[in-house]
């Protein structure tokens, strides 16, 4: 059943003419009178009793009434399928490592999903192992995270460099300093992440090549909660500096020396193209945090 069909003859109920019916669907006249024909072929029942007044008869009035639903789904379902084809609908999944995930996502997210308010989207918060294995199983659609190794089949957009700082107490007897030679952390209790977390290796390798082989740290289960461990005097601290941007109280930072700490940071997406609402989204976080790394 042609569902321009019905919608022609709703509109020729609606106005009581088929000239006009035409006219608002764009159609010659008697393109709208072959469409009612068939429509009665195809039913077997004539719906419309022709005279100088249209009239329906019982069974178009039956069909009338029952088709209005039919039209106004099907019209839905229309625009629901535009929509996702556009990419203003749709679910997208994406991973974030933290601090990422709880510093700067929703501040980046608000103004795309008042854009997009038909567009759903599931946050998963892991380390970069992890966020990169769920997507090779198909789990997500895109992380933010540090790049994948080299030969992985998985694409890496780079966005910025994530710039770590010294974080400590203002009474601390490194806060003497201006900055920090990495030798300097040694005798220190260093608050540092889980083993799986990406941060902590690239800490471990800066700090190893820098000569500093053994030394005290504590782990923290999260980057997040690095800060009230460092004011409650647990230790000190390698953070990125846009957590403590403004710096808590009673803390100070310093900037580590030598062989540079900071990491690259970009989104991974695999080789298969995203869905339209993915790519949107894909394409507005990739010029956000482009913005954020010039600023």
């Amino acid at each position: 059943m042609d569902i321009n069909a019905l919608k022609s003859f709703q509109l020729i109920v609606k106005w009581g003419s088929f000239n006009r019916a035409a006219e608002e669907m764009n159609y010659a006249q008697s393109t709208v009178t072959m469409q009612i024909q068939k429509l009665e072929a195809d039913l077997g029942i004539r719906l419309i009793e022709r005279g100088k007044k249209i009239r329906l008869t019982e069974a178009g009035r039956l069909f009338h009434e029952q088709s209005q639903e039919i039209v106004q789904r099907m019209e839905q379902l229309r625009t629901s399928v535009a929509d996702l084809h556009k990419g203003e609908s749709g679910f997208v999944r994406i991973g974030v490592m933290e601090p990422s995930a709880s510093y700067r996502m929703p501040a980046l997210l608000k103004p795309f999903s008042d854009n997009y308010p038909k567009v759903k989207m599931a946050q998963m918060i892991a380390g970069t192992a992890v966020l990169l294995d769920s997507l090779l199983q198909g789990k997500i659609d895109f992380a933010i995270c540090s790049s994948p190794n080299v030969g992985s089949e998985l694409y890496f957009q780079p966005l910025f460099h994530e710039k770590f700082v010294v974080l400590m107490p203002e009474d601390h007897p490194l806060s003497g300093y201006e900055a920090l030679e990495p030798g300097l952390l040694q005798g220190y209790r260093l608050l540092v992440t889980s083993e799986e977390c990406a941060y902590r290796k690239k800490i471990e390798m800066v700090l190893r090549e820098s000569g500093v082989i053994a030394m005290e740290t504590m782990e923290i289960g999260s980057m997040t909660a690095m800060t009230p461990f460092v004011q409650n005097g647990f230790g000190i601290a390698l953070v990125p500096a846009f957590i403590v941007d403004p710096i808590p109280p009673g803390l100070t930072i310093r900037p580590l020396l030598g062989t540079s700490v900071d990491m690259l940071i970009g989104l991974v997406c695999r080789t298969s193209p995203l869905t339209p609402a993915g790519a949107n989204l894909f394409n507005w976080l990739k010029e956000q945090l482009y913005d954020l790394s010039a600023g």
